[in-house]
């Protein structure tokens, strides 16, 4: 066989191996890539692994999104089947892995140009899918804008005498109550089928963020304004405010932000998205 059968004959082996799980993600286990490495033993196959393991650490990347501890089932005989330990490894870890493997052997050269391939090409899909969704970047800078003015509406209510965190909570919940007709923070994690731990900000979509960046930088400026100094009055303020950038909503026959739909992805998973990017 030529060089070129032979690299394409090791391509399609990696492409054997290759699994996909019932989320549509891909994986490959870690004794049936040893058998490709050529490596006669599984043994011989683990301090390779343990410094890929090493390799991910080192860059940066958690290493149980890369290598997980899993149970297969092995072939005795015929009929008779063994519980074994494997490792379910992402492609980057499979990279890793290569790169960390006996130079010497003729097929980790090609591992390492397969993987090293494969790698770059989901790299630059990741990357473009994100560029070309426009609505995601919003929600970004929008989420940002907001982290920033909400610290100056915070700063606005303390002067307002809105001091312990309590007050704060209740200040905020009178805020979404007024934009979202009567519903305080509660009532939004429902609709939105949030859990507890989650923030509601992290998941609206660009339409509903600017409602609520409007509403923070306008109750912030009218606190400041009119000077007030009592958390009663502030209170009734942010829901005042609230309440008007829902009804300028209502008078442009926009739609009301309860009703607007939650982004299947959160502002923590598309932050997560950008850092991969390819620089």
């Amino acid at each position: 066989m030529t060089e070129d059968q032979i690299a394409a004959q090791h391509h399609k082996t990696f492409e054997e191996i290759r699994h996909v799980d019932e989320s549509g993600v891909e994986y490959w286990l870690a004794r049936d890539l040893s058998k490709v490495l050529d490596y006669s033993e599984f043994r011989h196959f683990i301090p390779v692994v343990n410094k890929a393991v090493e390799s991910c650490l080192n860059s940066g990347q958690p290493s149980h999104d890369h290598f997980e501890q899993v149970l297969v089932m092995i072939k005795l005989g015929k009929t008779a089947e063994r519980e074994v330990g494997d490792i379910k490894l992402s492609r980057y870890a499979c990279y890793l892995i290569v790169q960390n493997a006996d130079p010497t052997k003729p097929v980790i050269a090609l591992g390492q140009t397969y993987f090293a391939i494969q790698t770059r090409r989901q790299e630059l899909a990741d990357a473009q899918g994100l560029l070309l969704k426009d609505e995601d970047q919003l929600r970004l800078k929008l989420r940002n804008d907001i982290k920033y003015h909400n610290k100056e509406l915070a700063s606005a209510a303390k002067g307002a005498g809105v001091e312990t965190k309590f007050d704060y909570a209740i200040f905020q919940d009178e805020g979404y109550k007024g934009l979202y007709g009567g519903r305080g923070q509660k009532d939004i994690h429902r609709i939105k089928g949030l859990k507890k731990s989650q923030k509601i900000l992290d998941h609206m979509g660009s339409t509903e963020l600017a409602a609520n960046l409007f509403r923070a930088t306008q109750t912030a400026d009218v606190l400041k304004k009119n000077q007030i100094k009592d958390k009663v009055a502030a209170n009734e303020t942010h829901h005042e405010v609230g309440r008007k950038v829902r009804k300028a909503i209502s008078d442009i026959g926009g739609t009301m932000p309860e009703n607007l739909e939650t982004p299947e992805k959160s502002i923590g998973q598309l932050e997560t998205a950008k850092k991969k990017l390819p620089k």
